[in-house]
């Protein structure tokens, strides 16, 4: 009976037939990604070479470079980051397991849609920036006002994403679930997860993307360490270099944990089928 259960829900699972790209392809598809930036680096170098700005408002790209070596070798960047770092971590993983439980139970259940969604939507107005004011009043500037303002603007694209995409898993497969009987736990691991697998994992790249504006936002504001307070005090010595530094760091970092979500979900992709 088990096995005969298993062949029946495999059968829902239309396996995904990805075609090998050409190599000119491959190559295209790797060059076209930078294009867009060389032709930003070549206007910039020009705009400061011309004095079309002040170097202090537009520096040209060797002064900062110059300057990204030095931060570097002086251990500030090193230092802001890990504090950055430290702060977009916790914020995130507590948003994320947040947004998770709470999108699962919008997902599956009408009676938690029904008395949750209404605050939600109302909750969801609020940008984490209308938080801080009251958010210092309890906690201060300490660490855990700016991992909650981050856990919030994490948690939103998470809830809205996963409980949408549990919402839109086809009724035959739910029916299919229903009919042979499973139970709760194996019908979330076996049908639910891996159909609603793709919005998901929007909404955490979605939310990974928000906790990074978020970090900046209250680094800014009530910090006194970070790459955002590192760019604020760049900003009030007039050297935009330091700021644009900072601006960097944190591109390349969302970048890369970015691109870390989307090999994660491709290798989930491969072992659990999209179910169609």
């Amino acid at each position: 009976m088990a096995s005969h259960t298993d062949a029946r829900l495999d059968a829902i699972a239309v396996p995904a037939s990805t075609p090998r790209p050409r190599p000119s392809r491959a190559w295209r598809a790797a060059l076209l990604p930078l294009l867009l930036p060389a032709l930003a680096l070549c206007a910039w170098q020009l705009a400061a070479s011309q004095g079309w700005m002040a170097p202090q408002i537009l520096p040209a790209p060797e002064q900062v470079w110059a300057s990204f070596v030095e931060l570097l070798e002086n251990g500030d960047i090193a230092a802001n980051f890990a504090v950055s770092l430290h702060r977009i971590g916790m914020g995130f993983l507590l948003g994320a397991a947040l947004g998770l439980a709470t999108g699962i139970a919008l997902g599956v259940s009408n009676t938690a849609r029904d008395y949750l969604d209404p605050l939600l939507r109302a909750l969801f107005a609020i940008p984490s920036i209308g938080w801080i004011p009251i958010l210092i009043l309890v906690f201060g500037i300490a660490e855990t006002l700016k991992i909650l303002i981050i856990a919030k603007a994490v948690f939103v694209p998470i809830v809205i994403h996963t409980a949408q995409g549990i919402r839109d898993i086809p009724k035959t497969h739910l029916e299919t679930a229903r009919v042979l009987r499973l139970r709760p736990w194996t019908r979330f691991i076996r049908v639910i997860a891996p159909a609603s697998l793709g919005p998901v994992f929007s909404g955490v790249r979605l939310g990974l993307g928000h906790a990074f504006i978020a970090l900046i936002v209250v680094e800014m504001l009530a910090a006194t360490e970070g790459i955002g307070y590192m760019m604020v005090w760049g900003r009030k010595q007039f050297q935009t270099d330091i700021v644009i530094v900072g601006m960097i760091v944190v591109g390349l970092a969302g970048f890369a944990l970015d691109r870390a979500l989307l090999a994660i979900e491709q290798i989930l992709n491969r072992k659990v089928p999209p179910h169609g």
